[in-house]
């Protein structure tokens, strides 16, 4: 964005700096001309509470392990945008969990651009928390965010070969069993047009290994219908394909062109009526799937997350539910739960996105 500034400038006046992608010298620098440096903590005269401000509920939050991605996808334009991968040393992230947990976090969204590759940048450099050496990689995270006593769930991760690894955490539940894969699609020809990164025609049989190491495990996955080049077999190998997958959560958009990326080259753009077709056919196929692997679960026994509390009861979430963009779980007159409780209860009703449960007594 730092290309833009005097058009971010001119847009909002009140905008103090304007940076470049990674230029954290920048920024520092900006946030003490702007906003001195205190010595230490004094909880009488500081605002900020040492575990820092989070923009989201007390009992959730998102922990960022890098900046930045080292793929080259045609229609995705962040490299340029944030540059290439970046990972925080392990030793920082633990240190920002650790607090996130003592502040009473119960859940930690791990998020980036590519949680996967995390410490590929810097070859997987041990660093140190608490003490002990631990490796700047994604298996090593996850075991040691699992020792916290809160709910760890993963976002963003592509289908590398290690990825097999992170399975029997799961199923040992010392990390949520979900896994936010971004597939963006299934017909070989299409991925390649993308170039998407981790594309493996065995796909489905890993899920399936998966699945039978940890059946608890939900996959949420985006994908892009009406990629330049998409022809009507191209979409039924990915409806056949969502068959095959039964995948748990499932977004999807119509592709779009975004300045400056390469897909905007590509030949064989698809007519805008015959995407949008084509996404309701995608939407309506994945509802059934989801409807059916919802109504599963009714009999259940589920940890509940609790959210929110109104007059007519508890909102909350199972292990199975991101916050924002997964379901909710409903407790019907539960008005005497707080925000942040783990409740256990009995899963009573389902629709395509939602439960309706009971307390168990």
């Amino acid at each position: 964005m730092g290309v833009e500034a005097k058009k971010i400038r001119e847009t909002h006046p009140g905008v103090l700096a304007v940076s470049g992608p990674q230029a954290y010298e920048e920024v520092v620098g900006a946030v003490h001309r702007h906003v001195p440096p205190k010595q230490g903590h004094d909880p009488f005269t500081d605002l900020v509470p040492p575990q820092g401000i989070k923009l989201t509920p007390r009992h959730y939050a998102y922990l960022k392990i890098s900046e930045g991605c080292n793929h080259s996808c045609t229609f995705c334009i962040i490299p340029d945008m944030r540059g290439k991968l970046v990972s925080r040393p392990i030793g920082d992230v633990m240190d920002e969990a650790k607090r996130l947990a003592d502040a009473g976090v119960k859940e930690l969204l791990v998020i980036s651009q590519d949680t996967s590759a995390y410490g590929v940048d810097i070859k997987y450099r041990t660093g140190f928390w608490q003490g002990r050496p631990l490796k700047t990689k994604m298996q090593a995270l996850c075991e040691a965010l699992g020792e916290l006593g809160i709910w760890v769930r993963l976002h963003y991760v592509y289908p590398y070969p290690h990825v097999d690894d992170i399975i029997p955490l799961m199923a040992e539940g010392r990390i949520l069993p979900y896994l936010d894969i971004p597939f963006q699609h299934a017909s070989p020809k299409v991925l390649k047009a993308m170039k998407r990164p981790a594309h493996d025609s065995k796909t489905l049989e890993r899920i399936r290994q998966w699945r039978k190491i940890c059946p608890e495990l939900t996959i949420r996955s985006t994908f892009i219908v009406g990629f330049p080049g998409e022809t009507e077999e191209d979409f039924q190998y990915l409806l056949d394909w969502l068959d095959e997958a039964q995948l748990d959560r499932v977004g999807a958009f119509t592709y779009s062109p975004v300045e400056g990326a390469k897909a905007n080259e590509l030949e064989g753009a698809v007519p805008e009526e015959i995407k949008e077709e084509r996404l309701a056919r995608f939407m309506a196929r994945q509802a059934e799937i989801s409807a059916a692997r919802l109504q599963a679960k009714i009999g259940q026994t589920l940890d509940v997350l609790i959210d929110e509390v109104d007059e007519e009861g508890a909102i909350g979430r199972s292990k199975a539910d991101a916050p924002e963009i997964d379901g909710m779980v409903y407790l019907n007159g539960e008005t005497q739960l707080q925000p942040g409780q783990i409740v256990r209860a009995v899963v009573e009703h389902a629709d395509e996105h939602d439960l309706w449960a009971a307390l168990v007594e």
